[in-house]
């Protein structure tokens, strides 16, 4: 089963938002919108973004001025991000996010182009509930996290399809787990789960490292599950801090 966390790490809005008040004074809502991935068996992960909306709990629907193109997911990893959107609401509550890609997606695997079909996300868009009061004149922020590891399937020989399983998490009250392994070119996952059960993945990087992003706060079990010969390691009681990174040092297979 193919594993792979879209960190698609897009600074995607640095929107500003105004609401008018009673005494008809207004306010501004800066809010930034990051998307986060992490390497894993492709080689390339291109998603063809045509624009970006945000629709406030009013229903009133924004659509923002995009930075359209194909963005290789895999280039936005550990913290890169780029800048793909900006726009102006009337409203501070904000219900959904929605991406809406075109036809030009595709996935590269051992240097072969296959398409990646999305229907979905062409007719009706990426929709992501997001439910936030923004706070006026901070930078609010709100992280993405595209799971690509259920989110790539292979449908057939040649043949794949994003289906998104995508999440958001307000970054000021979440936390990082992140780490490194010897050998480097070791191909592993990583998994966080907390003490409800709810798992968190990523996938250890090229040069050995790994980073598992958007973490409630809380004690987590991480587990390092590397290719054979090498077997699993799993280390208990990790605390994670908003705000904070933890670091849990490196694993030597």
């Amino acid at each position: 089963m193919k594993k792979l966390i879209f960190m698609f790490s897009l600074f995607v809005l640095a929107i500003t938002i105004n609401s008018c008040s009673s005494d008809s004074s207004s306010k501004n809502y800066p809010l930034k919108v990051n998307m986060t991935d992490a390497p894993g068996p492709f080689d390339a992960v291109n998603i063809d973004l045509l624009s970006v909306e945000v629709t406030a709990n009013n229903g009133q629907t924004v659509m923002l001025n995009t930075t359209a193109g194909v963005y290789n997911l895999l280039e936005f990893t550990n913290g890169v991000s780029t800048l793909i959107a900006t726009s102006t609401l009337t409203n501070a509550n904000v219900k959904q996010i929605r991406l809406i890609l075109g036809p030009n997606n595709t996935v590269v695997v051992n240097g072969i182009s296959y398409p990646l079909s999305t229907p979905s996300a062409e007719q009706s868009g990426l929709k992501l509930l997001v439910n936030q009061t923004l706070q006026a004149d901070i930078q609010n922020s709100i992280l993405i996290d595209f799971d690509a590891n259920t989110s790539v399937i292979q449908t057939g020989n040649g043949t794949y399809k994003l289906k998104p399983v995508l999440r958001t998490v307000v970054t000021a009250i979440s936390g990082t787990i992140n780490g490194s392994i010897t050998p480097i070119e070791t191909l592993a996952s990583v998994t966080a789960t907390s003490s409800t059960a709810v798992e968190y993945t990523s996938n250890v990087n090229e040069f050995g490292l790994f980073q598992i992003t958007g973490l409630p706060a809380g004690i987590y079990t991480f587990t390092l599950t590397p290719v054979l010969p090498f077997l699993p390691v799993t280390q208990t009681n990790v605390v994670v801090t908003a705000g904070v990174a933890t670091n849990i040092g490196v694993f030597n297979l």
